[in-house]
């Protein structure tokens, strides 16, 4: 491909607003033929938004997209998206139930007389299609049989099928072990050869400067830089994306935090279960401590295993000096836990049900005698914890559908705290609330810290881990860094991303 050619995609002047947010301002980006582009910036950088612009499924309230040099097609045609542009999002849009060759055809089967789906014909066209891109899978395979690895050369090639050549791939590594990703770069890097343009989504910058060519960096919805990743120091792209400088960052962080009297909030030792491995660390009384890291790093899930959501292979998980069964939130909230899921929506509450009830709902002990609610006792304390929440709400009776996604998650945190946990495990606490919403659930946390509850937050939100004595960041399932307070945000992204600033 020459430099004359046009590119294969070029999106300008990119604005897109949701309600009061501005999810992209100004954006843009171009996309040479036959390159791996990476786009890479923190969380609500803008990167999903312009990939829905990018794809069709939304349209920019100001801005143009051309692919070829030529206009985008209308939103509602869906085949003309189709082919030009794909992408394979980290979670698949495969059918488990169909097989391979009804997923690569779906609504494009052969026809044979009297418009009956010929089979044969689609198991032919699958099987060509398969090999002229060397996927080597049987169309007649269940595709719920497939692994990671085999569903996302499917989709590649059934979106080469409808004559796509420019390719999104949306953190394809993040289920994959190295093997795999080594084998995933190999096929990226002959689908090149062959004309194929990619644009590469990860949060792993290693991988960026393993098989991309050009990185574009988007912070707080606009465009930062687009660079030949060959010409771009990784503490440069690391400070791109952070807004923050690497000069000077080291000369604050010399400070150790001293260790904490007493009986731990939280010991675990050797702890290995599925996304993480032989990770051992103590949350002392009063202590808060940060669990970092991007995503597939297994913070996450090393939390979910802390208070019972799953269960180790190996290791031991230590409450208040209590030793919960594995794999039993009963047992880690009897033992003195306290929890705010990851998502609000699916674990942390019941939306049909009363403030009252959720709020209230992992202390019935105190509600009542043999298995009866006293419902005075249950809005006594189910009052007092709105109070302290400052929730707000006409009365506990409200259901809690009817609340602020702000609201809803301090109804969320009410039942964390309402058996006075001695440990307070919090995954992402402020996930999709607004900025007094955040300012007032933080301040609540580190006052339930004064009091002398430990707690442990997961999270890749910078401003969940500002307040914590120290973070522990993961990568790759391990613990691989310590920071006191005081981190540089340069420094704590780079360690999340794997990037070692001393190389």
């Amino acid at each position: 491909m020459s430099d004359a050619d046009p590119p294969v995609v070029e999106a300008k002047g990119i604005v897109k607003r949701f309600g009061p947010t501005v999810a992209l301002s100004g954006a843009r980006i171009t996309i040479r033929p036959g390159e791996t582009h990476a786009l890479v910036g923190r969380n609500g950088a803008g990167k999903s938004t312009l990939v829905s612009v990018l794809t069709g499924l939304q349209a920019p309230d100001e801005g143009t997209v051309a692919f070829g040099g030529r206009p985008a097609p209308r939103i509602a045609d869906r085949d003309g998206w189709r082919q030009r542009v794909a992408c394979v999002y980290q979670k698949s849009t495969i059918i488990p139930t169909l097989t391979v060759a009804e997923n690569l055809f779906l609504n494009r089967h052969d026809r044979a007389r009297g418009r009956l789906i010929s089979w044969q014909g689609t198991r032919r066209r699958a099987r060509d299609l398969l090999a002229a891109w060397s996927v080597e899978v049987d169309p007649q395979t269940p595709a719920g049989e497939l692994g990671v690895e085999q569903r996302q050369f499917v989709e590649i090639a059934r979106a080469l099928s409808f004559g796509a050549r420019f390719i999104i791939l949306d953190e394809p590594t993040a289920q994959l072990d190295a093997a795999a990703i080594n084998r995933l770069f190999d096929r990226i890097r002959d689908l090149q050869r062959q004309g194929v343009t990619f644009l590469f989504i990860s949060h792993h910058l290693q991988e960026i400067y393993e098989i991309c060519d050009m990185v574009t960096v988007f912070r707080d919805a606009r465009h930062i830089v687009s660079a030949p990743v060959a010409e771009l120091p990784r503490t440069e792209l690391v400070a791109a994306m952070t807004g923050e400088a690497a000069a000077g960052r080291r000369e604050e962080r010399t400070s150790t935090l001293a260790p904490r009297a007493g009986t731990a909030a939280l010991n675990v030792r050797g702890l290995a279960g599925t996304g993480y491995d032989d990770v051992t660390f103590r949350v002392g009384t009063g202590e808060i401590v940060g669990l970092a890291g991007a995503a597939g790093s297994g913070r996450t899930e090393l939390a979910e295993t802390v208070v019972g959501l799953r269960a180790a292979g190996s290791g031991e998980v230590e409450i208040a000096g209590r030793r919960p069964r594995p794999g039993s939130v009963p047992a880690a909230l009897a033992a003195g836990a306290g929890f705010v899921p990851q998502d609000r929506h699916h674990q942390g509450f019941v939306p049909d049900l009363s403030i009252a009830d959720n709020a209230t709902l992992s202390v019935p002990r105190r509600l009542g005698r043999g298995g009866f609610i006293d419902r005075g006792r249950r809005d006594r304390l189910a009052s007092g914890l709105i109070e302290n929440l400052a929730i707000k709400t006409p009365g506990p009776e409200l259901p809690v559908s009817a609340l602020s996604g702000g609201n809803q998650q301090k109804v969320v945190m009410a039942r964390a705290l309402a058996d006075d946990p001695r440990l307070l495990v919090l995954i992402n606490p402020t996930a999709g609330v607004d900025v007094r919403s955040k300012e007032f659930l933080l301040g609540k946390v580190e006052e339930t810290a004064r009091a002398g509850t430990g707690v442990l937050v997961a999270s890749d939100e910078l401003d969940d881990l500002r307040m914590c004595d120290r973070v522990l960041v993961m990568f790759q399932g391990r613990v691989t860094t310590e920071m006191p307070r005081g981190w540089h945000d340069h420094d704590l992204v780079a360690a999340m991303e794997g990037v070692d600033l001393n190389a």
